[in-house]
């Protein structure tokens, strides 16, 4: 909800458009000449298409949303993925034409200006609208109807990012009393007039329809934007669809992109394809010296198997290089997790945990059909039943394949702790870490967990017990 968002997307694609046109044409100049490129007129066809292919990417991908949220590192990122799709088309259509002339110096050319100028145009845009707002410009008064923590926590927002362009002139509230909290509901049309309030954000938790239509009915007559936070918001998840089902609008509690069958392949493919490489080049000759020194160290089995609950509650057959003592791996019955210290833990055990090793037999539960690379850490039984007691939306975590690595254990949450109460809190954050993966999986951010565990083991901060 960015002030005049329409304006901003239609100035930043039309300046866009240009510059496809003008990077197109002065890569055609430098690579050729003026006249071959007006000779070969059917050029311009590709010059329409660039400009229709970019049009269509920029929306399908999002790419002109969330500016001011997203730092340039990560625009820039999207930049060169846009990029690359108009040198892909480049390509594919000079070699369908036949074009011998316009070949390699122009889409060399053409690919390095267009990352260059939109890269420029970018940088430039952000930097004069920060501006303009910073001094005062552009700036619309805000009030928020309903100081609770939803009303609270927009607030917040609203103040940490001044680049959205909004003020915020206060709360109103009958219930809540604070220094932001300016007056009651029904001082709205005397608060609209005395503030010259532009917007106001109605964040009211389950309230009767008949006061929700008088706040809407007194902003209209006052001419003032309405935007409403809706109670659902209370709900688990912050990802919401809105479509339609005849004339019924509809919203979707959750969005989850593996619910959509060519991701799901996508993924699927993904994790068979990288599984047999690291079973080829890496378990190959890693699992014979893993299995000679678990040998060597302690009596007893060389991988561990435990039921573990997988995509759809369903068990399977989890594996991993054993790192506890025999006696003790026979203890799955029970929730006895291993903690900091324990002496159930082998010495040679310490380091696969350590270092993640022992998870890399799981390569073969993923080749199965069983897990993922990249997802929810999978549980065993009684950890199931246990975690439950504290997040009781586990279930949902089973939408989706369990993975080797998470979004959770990158960031630190690996384990157990002694503590109830710590633990408990740490559960419960690492499941709305799973459950944050779910919502917004994308194949890129598969490879970015991937790499940062990779990262992770090679520095030994793992943060494995």
């Amino acid at each position: 909800m960015i002030v005049n968002q329409k304006s901003i997307y239609t100035s930043r694609l039309i300046s866009d458009l240009i510059l496809i046109n003008l990077s197109f044409i002065v890569s055609a100049v430098l690579a050729q000449s003026l006249n071959t490129l007006l000779e070969r007129n059917y050029m311009f066809i590709l010059l329409l298409l660039l400009n229709i292919i970019w049009f269509i990417n920029a929306n399908l991908t999002g790419f002109y949303s969330d500016f001011f949220t997203r730092s340039f590192s990560f625009q820039f990122f999207s930049i060169l993925k846009s990029v690359l799709i108009q040198v892909g088309t480049t390509v594919l259509f000079i070699f369908l034409s036949k074009e011998n002339l316009f070949t390699r110096n122009f889409i060399v050319f053409y690919g390095l200006f267009l990352t260059i100028t939109i890269s420029l145009r970018t940088a430039a845009f952000k930097y004069v609208m920060i501006s303009l707002r910073r001094k005062g410009k552009n700036i619309r008064n805000l009030l928020i109807i309903g100081a609770s923590e939803v009303g609270q926590n927009f607030k917040e927002t609203i103040i940490s990012n001044p680049d959205f362009g909004y003020h915020f002139t206060g709360f109103l509230d009958d219930i809540i009393k604070e220094d932001a909290v300016v007056g009651t509901v029904d001082q709205l049309d005397n608060k609209l007039k005395q503030l010259e309030i532009d917007e106001v954000v109605i964040a009211l938790g389950s309230q009767p329809t008949e006061l929700l239509d008088e706040i809407i009915r007194v902003c209209n007559i006052n001419a003032v934007r309405i935007h409403i936070i809706p109670d659902y918001f209370r709900f688990l998840s912050s990802r919401f669809q809105i479509s339609t089902i005849g004339n019924f609008p509809i919203i979707t509690a959750r969005q989850e992109p593996l619910e959509e069958a060519n991701r799901r392949f996508l993924k699927r493919s993904f994790d068979i394809l990288f599984s047999s490489l690291v079973i080829i080049f890496v378990l190959s000759w890693l699992y014979p010296i893993i299995a000679l020194f678990i040998k060597i160290n302690s009596k007893g089995n060389i991988l561990f198997i435990q039921k573990r609950i997988g995509v759809k509650n369903e068990m399977f057959n989890c594996y991993k290089f054993r790192t506890l003592t025999e006696e003790s791996s026979k203890e799955s019955e029970a929730f006895n997790p291993v903690l900091a210290g324990d002496k159930r833990i082998t010495s040679i055990g310490k380091f696969l945990r350590k270092s993640n090793i022992d998870e890399l037999p799981q390569f073969f539960n993923v080749i199965k059909g069983d897990m993922s690379v990249v997802g929810p850490r999978p549980h065993a039984i009684p950890y199931q039943d246990m975690y439950g007691k504290i997040f009781e939306e586990i279930k949902m975590r089973h939408n989706v394949r369990p993975g080797i690595t998470g979004w959770a254990q990158v960031n630190g949450l690996r384990g157990d702790v002694e503590n109830l109460e710590e633990n408990k809190k740490r559960t419960l954050l690492r499941m709305k870490y799973d459950l944050w993966y779910i919502e917004n999986w994308t194949m890129r951010l598969d490879i970015q967990i991937i790499l940062m565990t990779i990262w992770q083991m090679i520095r030994g901060n793992t943060k494995a017990i």
